[in-house]
């Protein structure tokens, strides 16, 4: 499609791995949006059609609804979702970043809902909204985060989890790239939503702007292995201490570049925070790696952290069942030395 005379204001990226078989209804969605936007569709080197399935439909369809900027891109190797993301931040031009998966689907109205959601609150950084699940043969389920419908630092404390923003409804303004430097890890929407509250907050909208795919391909099937067989919670913890240690390493970094500008209330809470993931992941390698007695430090730990306390008294109470029930590698680790 061509390109306008002015860059649209939202960019959407829209990622796609193995998704032959959903691209062209992801596109539908994206194609539907009421506002104008430039569209960068990019194909992680998947080993599947979907790139070429993605051109043909895009040669084969007229223009239609608002007059949207569409490219399509194949990348030459596979970079991974953070790395993806970061290519496709770098080559967008709008103000928004608007985040798709090509095996999701976006409601008409998503780009426009938030964009007003920005417009409405000059201090917000990052937005996402609630969500249908559909797919692998169960009924549709409503979701949404934890999240009050106007956050900041202090809410993430406050809950008492490392509960942010679902990536598939993220969108956010583009500072918090251009601020704090390319997204690290494994993992998006909670580096994406503690920048965007650092910088000033965030919003939760309440409607439902995007049906979200479970998928075995799927990011959230990958890092919580719900379903990976044998052993399933100790994949799931490894991949989870990866992450939230990296998450933590992006929090402390962005407070540095804030620097003085960070209130004190404000400086707390990010300590906090950056806390509250070093110890969920010393204590979740704790149960993996070390004998029984001591795990008992990471949970006295977490018992004194402000943001941990409940989730580590309830820790506490695994000390008393045998590693069977908690699905952890059966025999004990022995002490070094």
């Amino acid at each position: 499609m061509a390109a306008s005379s002015s860059v649209p204001r939202a960019s959407i990226l829209m990622l796609a791995w193995k998704a032959e078989a959903t691209i062209v209804e992801a596109l539908e969605g994206a194609l539907a949006q009421t506002v104008p936007c430039e569209i960068l569709v990019s194909d992680d080197a998947s080993p599947d059609g979907g790139f070429e399935r993605a051109r043909a439909f895009l040669a084969g369809r007229p223009p239609m609804g608002a007059p949207h900027e569409v490219r399509l891109l194949r990348q030459p190797t596979n970079l991974g979702l953070t790395a993806h993301l970061n290519r496709l931040i770098s080559e967008a031009r709008g103000e928004v970043i608007v985040v798709m998966a090509a095996d999701d689907v976006s409601e008409p109205g998503r780009v426009a809902a938030l964009l007003s959601a920005f417009d409405a609150d000059a201090g917000a950084f990052v937005a996402g909204s609630a969500w249908t699940a559909f797919g692998d043969g169960r009924p549709e389920e409503a979701g949404r985060s934890r999240l009050p419908a106007r956050f900041g630092l202090a809410d993430f404390v406050a809950s008492g989890r490392m509960s942010t923003l679902l990536g598939a409804t993220i969108a956010f303004r583009r500072e918090v790239v251009d601020r704090f430097g390319p997204l690290a890890g494994h993992v998006e929407d909670n580096v994406l939503s503690l920048r965007g509250a650092l910088l000033g907050g965030g919003v939760n909208l309440p409607r439902p702007l995007v049906r979200y795919r479970r998928s075995p391909e799927s990011l959230g099937q990958w890092l919580f292995a719900r379903d990976d067989g044998r052993d399933a919670r100790a994949r799931r913890y490894r991949r989870t201490v990866a992450m939230y240690r990296a998450v933590a390493d992006d929090l402390e970094g962005a407070m540095r570049s804030v620097g003085a500008g960070l209130g004190e209330a404000a400086r707390r809470d990010a300590v906090d925070i950056v806390a509250m993931y070093r110890l969920e992941a010393e204590a979740r390698e704790a149960l993996l790696d070390r004998p029984r007695l001591q795990w008992i430090g990471p949970i006295l730990a977490g018992m004194r952290q402000r943001g941990l306390r409940r989730k580590s008294a309830e820790r506490a109470l695994k000390l008393l069942v045998p590693r069977c029930w908690l699905d952890l590698p059966q025999s004990e680790p022995s002490t070094p030395g």
